[in-house]
């Protein structure tokens, strides 16, 4: 499989590459990007035939979305599918949020809306600051403690963009599996964006999610494949969950490695090819900083991985047994 190679988004005739560019990276979590570094960065993503892009206007407090806007306003529209997320608005006057993870960021603060008002004005803002009039894929994002609000006012807002043909389909992504299945359970979803809860390390997506979507034929998008870290770099002080990971969890990472490294495969490349082999993914989503990382990242993404590494990460009880693996 390569980056490049191109898959139907569920129902729709929406098209994904298999492998997409995050840009929460480009849009300083955690430390600040310069906007030279991101603008090289979607270029090396382009250059290797990467057509799916996906940001939020929470990423960098609009940032994400002003740096995808640059960077493909110039390529033809219909070469590339184009995803953003609505339930937060970006206001100069809301107080900061807590724990914020983005640095280098404009003076807006996020302010949770998951109303059908809120949403057609999050999606007219995303709009202007992207300067691209077509979004395909919007999401719900992170609506954790506003399901219903976000079934009753997001689902019912981006359903009507969806049946005007102003968007191409409508999605949610977060970072647990079990809202997910109740969305897919209560509406009429094309895709989800499941953030490291199908991944190496964390199989949890596989007990309800993802058959459920495979049933109904809703596209999964891949991301947090490497855990926040912890599956690029097994050492002290990783992160998981976009914290330091827990010890027990710092060995397990180390002992997918082990199995890695007899058979000489980077980690990194088991890590972004595992959740492919399921059916019900379509994609996989990954946050680069810098042209190399994408250099980095496709070349672990074609990296040719033996059957036998699989069978013995399942002998040694380090993946599900019912997992597909590639």
């Amino acid at each position: 499989m390569r980056a490049s190679d191109r898959v139907r988004l569920g129902r729709t005739d929406v098209t994904v590459t298999r492998l997409g560019l995050g840009t929460a990276g480009l849009a300083g979590l955690f430390r600040p990007v310069t906007r030279a570094d991101a603008a090289a960065t979607f270029e090396a993503a382009w250059n290797h035939g990467v057509r799916f892009f996906d940001t939020a206007p929470v990423y960098g407090y609009s940032l994400g979305e002003i740096r995808t806007g640059a960077a493909l306003g110039a390529k033809p529209r219909a070469d590339y599918t184009l995803a953003t997320k609505v339930g937060r608005l970006l206001r100069r006057d809301a107080p900061p949020e807590r724990g914020g993870v983005f640095f280098g960021t404009p003076p807006l603060n996020p302010v949770f809306d998951f109303s059908y008002d809120g949403v057609m004005r999050s999606v007219e803002e995303s709009r202007k600051r992207l300067g691209i009039e077509r979004i395909d894929i919007l999401h719900i994002h992170d609506p954790d403690d506003h399901f219903d609000e976000a079934l009753s006012g997001a689902y019912r807002a981006l359903d009507e963009l969806r049946r005007r043909g102003d968007i191409k389909a409508v999605g949610a992504g977060m970072n647990q599996a079990e809202m997910l299945a109740e969305f897919a359970r209560r509406g009429e979803f094309d895709c989800f964006l499941l953030a490291g809860r199908y991944t190496l390390l964390d199989q949890v997506g596989l007990k309800e999610l993802l058959p459920l979507c495979e049933e109904r034929g809703i596209a999964i998008i891949a991301g947090g494949v490497f855990n926040s870290g912890i599956l690029a770099d097994p050492k002290p002080g990783a992160t998981y969950n976009y914290r330091d990971a827990p010890e027990a969890l710092i060995e397990r990472a180390r002992r997918i490695s082990a199995v890695c490294e007899r058979h000489g495969v980077p980690l990194r490349a088991a890590a972004l090819q595992f959740p492919l082999a399921h059916p019900a993914v379509h994609s996989v989503l990954v946050g680069c900083r810098s042209a190399a990382q994408v250099e980095d990242t496709v070349r672990m993404f074609e990296t040719e991985i033996p059957r036998e590494l699989w069978a013995d990460l399942k002998r040694e009880r380090l993946i599900a047994d019912e997992a597909p693996t590639p």
